[in-house]
């Protein structure tokens, strides 16, 4: 049996498409086929081989320039220069653990926390955002004295196995943790109730209670805020409040993944929690803090943090290094300086207004939504019944990508919601290309 990931496989190179590649591309296929691990995939039929980027741009060997709206780990754009800058320079001193001292460390995170609400006081440092998941899971459990995690249904949290085991989107050939247990997302766009937030809060009851019976004790609700892997689904503001209150009811904590939502993404909120009025127990960050340098993070309330670190040292050898604090620093500041969450905000809201206007003129988009940089662009086959519509959406992406250049994925349990989350680099001037590029990609398909 061939199983498939929805994260992975859904945009993915596969052997059949290996005939139609030109000479070169296909070398390249062979090769990694040859000798790279065979749980690697590529993206696209026809997968693009890059060689450049500048900002929101990418270029490929053949010298095309690709629009990315895509890529959010360079969250700031493509070979920055203040990170490259900042790199460079910590790279010519030092570059050693956190069992030294050393003052970027301290710096960054006194800054940081000043985004955050005041309950939330001390930070740790990893690598990826798998690592930082990973020991959220095992703090929730210190503190809450149980085992059983609550996420989303087509969740992705990590490549660990504690986290691997908390994420339904990398598909049936990963088995789930059985202490895991699923809630259906919060789809504002296909579940009909007039309350979103108090429905959803049933749901996550629900799993509680369903723990109960098998004698699992309940220790947290490990959520990204926008749901990017459930299709994108950020809506309406303050619906995921009810949800951590039964959270914080039943003796768990609340575990905000802002790998993706974080860092001013959204535009209303400098992380995705905010725009929900909660404050998490936990929030973890990923790559996208250091525009794609390994750097992630751990930020938590010092009585929950102290449950587990009380008891346990932790130590990651290039965890909160110098030049990942570095990157780390450099990236805040770019923010903060070139006031990208306004940014964000201007024009996210300026690109779903366009995007909104390609769903009215056709019956094959079935919804936009978004909050920011961070859109979901839903394909179906009539708005009437709301059939996703998986393989127009996959033939999209790909007239997209071949045609204009464009590059995107899908998201979402489906696989029929484009997930339009470009660089911040992304200005007003892009927003013809891409929407321009959707237009005249779904009228051609359509025939």
């Amino acid at each position: 049996m061939v199983t498939r990931s929805t994260i992975m496989d859904t945009n993915s190179f596969r052997s059949e498409h290996a005939e139609a590649l030109d000479t070169d591309t296909r070398k390249l296929t062979d090769k990694r086929n040859k000798i790279l691990g065979e749980s690697y995939r590529l993206f696209y039929r026809n997968p693009v081989h890059l060689v450049r980027g500048e900002g929101q741009y990418l270029w490929d060997a053949f010298g095309t320039k690709y629009l990315d709206v895509y890529n959010n780990v360079a969250s700031i754009g493509h070979c920055h220069p203040a990170v490259i800058d900042a790199v460079n320079a910590q790279m010519k001193m030092l570059n050693t653990h956190t069992r030294y001292l050393h003052e970027g460390i301290l710096d960054y995170t006194e800054q940081l926390l000043t985004t955050f609400p005041q309950e939330i006081n001390r930070a740790m440092y990893m690598c990826t955002g798998s690592e930082a998941n990973d020991l959220a899971i095992r703090i929730a459990r210190q503190y809450s004295g149980g085992t059983g995690i609550i996420v989303s249904q087509e969740a992705y949290h990590g490549t660990s196995d504690l986290t691997s085991g908390c994420s339904p989107a990398l598909g049936t050939g990963q088995t789930l943790a059985n202490t895991t247990r699923l809630v259906p997302a919060p789809d504002a766009y296909r579940v009909n109730t007039p309350d979103l937030g108090e429905w959803f809060a049933q749901q996550i009851q629900t799993q509680i209670d369903d723990m109960k019976v098998h004698g699992i004790k309940f220790a947290g609700f490990l959520a990204d805020s926008i749901f990017s892997s459930d299709g994108v689904m950020p809506n309406p503001i303050g619906f995921l409040k009810k949800a951590v209150d039964v959270v914080h009811a039943n003796g768990g904590i609340f575990i905000a993944d802002e790998v993706q939502p974080g860092f001013g993404r959204t535009g209303d909120a400098f992380w995705g929690f905010a725009r929900h009025g909660v404050v998490p127990d936990v929030v973890t960050t990923g790559k996208p803090m250091g525009n794609g340098i390994p750097v992630s993070g751990l930020f938590a309330k010092s009585d929950v943090l102290s449950a587990f670190s009380d008891q346990t040292p932790y130590f990651n050898t290039f965890g909160g290094n110098p030049v990942a604090m570095a990157a780390a620093q450099a990236v805040f500041k770019v923010i903060q300086e070139e006031q990208l969450q306004a940014h964000s905000k201007k024009v996210g809201t300026l690109l779903q207004a366009e995007l909104t206007k390609l769903m009215n003129k056709y019956e094959c988009v079935g919804d936009v939504r978004g909050a920011g940089l961070f859109i979901g662009f839903e394909i179906v086959k009539d708005r009437i019944s709301k059939e996703p519509n998986k393989a127009f959406a996959l033939d999209l992406i790909e007239e997209l990508r071949n045609t204009h250049h464009v590059l995107t994925s899908v998201a979402g349990p489906y696989g029929n919601v484009l997930k339009l989350r470009p660089p911040f680099a992304f200005q007003e001037y892009d927003i013809d290309w891409l929407v321009g590029a959707l237009d005249k990609s779904i009228a051609k398909l359509q025939g």
